[in-house]
Formats: C-alpha cells, structure tokens, sequence
C-alpha cells in the first residue's frame, strides 16, 4: 500500500531525509519510532503530499504522490500530533464537510459519525464549537474525520497525544478493525509499548537514517524491548 523509495529531503542546506526507504504491506501496522527531530513528521508530511522532496519517490496503492496526488489523497488520511481544525465549525458541521470532500453517501457518513462519536464520547459535543472543544475532544473529532470514510492507507503523527486512557483503547481498537478490513497504517509514536503490542513492523530513525526495521516480533525476539534499543541508538 505504502512504498518509500530512496527519499531525500532538505531544508536549505541541510538534509533531514538521507535515502529512505520503507514499505508498508496491505493490512498492516507500521510503527514509525524515532527522537524529536529525527525527520519522522517530515516523512510524513511527504508521504501526504504536503512537503516536496528532492530525490526518491513515495507510492501509494502504486501511484506516485508526485504525480498522482489527487488520487492518493483520495484513498488516505492523515492525522497530525496538533490536528488544525475549523476552529468557528460546528464538529458536526466539519464532519459533515470532510464526508462531503470524500464524497461519502449522506446516509452512510451520518450513520458512521454518530457510531464512532457515541464510541468515542463525544456524541453529546458534536453541536458545539470546535474552538470550545479541549485538545483531547479536538483530537476525538480528527480521529473521527479519519476513520468514517474507511481509508486504504491511514497516516497519524503521535496519534496518543490528549487522549484519555479509554479514548487511546478505543483508537487501538479501531486501527486493528480497520487493518482487519484490508487497510493499512503508518504512524509515528513516542509510546514505545504501544507500538511493540500494535505494530506488525516497526522502524526506529536516527537522523533521517533507519537504524533498525523489521516485523516487531523478530525484533523483540533479540530479548530486548523497543525501549532499550532505542536508548542504544
């Protein structure tokens, strides 16, 4: 669903991306681990299409993001650790309009919008402000926003951040239904034992570089936790 080939990223003079590659198979989990500034949130601002990049390629569903980004997007969502919403919105309101941009069935949308946002308790919220909302709550409709049209490949940065306990069970929940389906997920995370219990494969980077990648259970096999090879790196 997700290949990164040779990908090379700059910002002036300096390169936070040094030859990338990666792929994330249909079905699957993907954990993108790595310390602040090791390039995982410009990896993935390329993989949506938002950062351009010098050299490489990125492929989804085995159409380049650089040529074919329209159609990638259509088939995709994407999530980021502060999620930007129409603060002057109603949530129902912008829920409404992301289903709409999806072209949704109305019926379908509403259906799927009052099922997770019960799920994720904030059925009761969906009439108010955005800008009212606290960061946990903003977060639950992001998550929602993501999850009603059933993406093929779903990308989230820190997707934990703001949740409460029962909201962060949810959203793992919810990530292993939707790969059940056929979908895959590639997502970066700072909480290391949620991506050794959710992730089919995992990636640690260290300066645009991958130090270490494989199927986590080959991995953990070494006796080692995600914890202490990475404090190693």
């Amino acid at each position: 669903m997700l290949k990164i080939i040779d990908l090379h990223k700059s910002y002036g003079t300096k390169e936070v991306i040094k030859g990338l590659n990666l792929e994330v198979e249909d079905g699957k989990i993907y954990g993108f681990i790595g310390h602040n500034g090791s390039g995982k949130t410009t990896t993935i601002k390329a993989i949506c299409g938002i950062h351009t990049f010098e050299k490489g390629d990125i492929l989804i569903n085995g159409l380049s993001i650089k040529d074919n980004d329209i159609e990638c997007k259509k088939i995709m969502a994407y999530i980021p650790d502060n999620p930007d919403l129409y603060e002057n919105m109603k949530a129902i309101t912008y829920l409404n309009f992301i289903a709409n941009i999806y072209q949704m069935d109305t019926n379908i949308a509403k259906r799927r919008i009052e099922s997770l946002a019960k799920e994720l308790e904030i059925y009761d919220n969906l009439s108010d402000q955005i800008k009212s909302l606290s960061h946990g709550m903003k977060q639950k409709v992001a998550l929602i926003s993501a999850f009603m049209h059933e993406p093929k490949l779903l990308v989230l940065d820190e997707p934990f951040v703001g949740l409460d306990p029962k909201a962060s069970f949810i959203l793992k929940n919810k990530m292993k239904e939707l790969c059940d389906r056929g979908s895959s997920i590639f997502f970066s995370t700072h909480v290391l034992e949620v991506a050794e219990k959710l992730c089919d494969k995992v990636a640690i980077l260290k300066d645009g570089v991958i130090m270490l990648e494989g199927d986590t259970d080959d991995i953990l096999a070494q006796g080692k936790s995600l914890e202490e090879l990475f404090l190693e790196m």
